[in-house]
């Protein structure tokens, strides 16, 4: 079989797991070992600091949200035709963990030049077992041998990227410990993510209003002030940083006189808070658009299929989600 032939086979594969990703269906076990065998080809040969081109769309924390991250491909556009950029956080607390990182890794593989992957605080094997990735598993695969193939594909992804040598993104934030992009390029990042050092603190840390560095409430990471982003990006040329890692309420955030973005794109975080969510479009001239989405009617899909799954404290849940939506459109 020559190598056109078994690429356009391979291509054909990963289309057709494509659009059952698409339905919400998971993928079989075999199907995602596979798949996360090519996917560690292609992440490993990846800096810690993975350089983006322009134009690009960049989204913040998914969550297992999975008809919100089809809503924001159809309002972004679809991979390949729009090239992504993700900041970590694709599992825990939603409902749809398995079917949202699955196709986010297939997309990388059928596509490794249109979407970046970064990993986020909740891509650990730790934070997994705690926040329902784990138990999501066990429940679909009647096994733990999916998450094992999937917490052990998070330690090969980027921690950060760096989008036209100006936008630098990552998931959580700075760290006392880098000064320069340079340094973070050196981590050997193939490792569980650490309770503390560099590079906890990239996906753990925020920033704040106070000047200098804080003790962070989460318990790993750091705060950090205008005058310490300001030195990282002048250290290091840069124009913007751009991170996810917190909820907010209208789905983007400036801060330090906008030089440090937050943005997040689970609407609805976990079907109750009431959240916009945004993604952030760069051009090819490096302007900046910031594209806002509602909260979504998919908590209503997700209880009608799974009735099974509702507990009494849902029912209030649901109809707090209506006055949201309500106030909302009244808007």
């Amino acid at each position: 079989m020559s190598a056109d032939l078994v690429a356009a086979t391979t291509h054909g594969n990963l289309d057709e797991q494509i659009a059952q990703l698409m339905q919400c269906k998971p993928l079989s076990e075999p199907e995602v070992r596979g798949l996360c065998e090519k996917a560690k080809e292609i992440l490993m040969e990846e800096s810690n600091v993975q350089p983006v081109k322009s134009p690009v769309t960049i989204c913040g924390d998914i969550h297992g949200q999975f008809h919100d991250l089809a809503e924001l491909f159809r309002i972004g556009g679809k991979c390949p035709d729009t090239n992504y950029l993700f900041m970590g956080d694709y599992v825990d607390r939603g409902y749809y963990s398995v079917e949202t990182v699955t196709l986010l890794v297939a997309l990388k593989v059928r596509y490794p030049q249109r979407i970046t992957i970064l990993r986020g605080n909740h891509e650990s094997r730790q934070i997994t077992q705690v926040y329902g990735f784990y138990d999501e598993c066990l429940r679909k695969y009647g096994n733990a041998n999916v998450w094992k193939i999937f917490t052990d594909l998070f330690d090969y992804f980027p921690l950060t990227a760096l989008v036209e040598s100006e936008i630098f993104c990552l998931h959580g934030g700075l760290s006392p410990s880098v000064e320069t992009l340079d340094n973070i390029r050196n981590f050997d990042r193939v490792q569980e993510v650490p309770h503390e050092g560099p590079m906890c603190d990239l996906l753990w840390s925020d920033p704040d209003d106070r000047c200098g560095w804080g003790i962070s409430p989460r318990g790993a990471g750091y705060t950090f002030g205008q005058d310490i982003s300001e030195q990282f990006n002048h250290t290091n040329n840069l124009k913007l940083i751009a991170r996810a890692h917190q909820l907010v309420m209208e789905g983007y955030n400036w801060a330090h006189e906008q030089k440090v973005v937050t943005i997040f794109s689970a609407p609805n975080y976990c079907y109750r808070c009431g959240n916009m969510a945004s993604i952030l479009e760069v051009d090819d001239c490096r302007e900046h658009t910031f594209i806002q989405v509602p909260p979504s009617l998919c908590v209503c899909v997700w209880a009608c299929a799974n009735a099974r799954y509702l507990s009494l404290p849902f029912i209030p849940r649901l109809s707090r989600h209506f006055r949201v939506m309500l106030g909302f459109f009244k808007e």
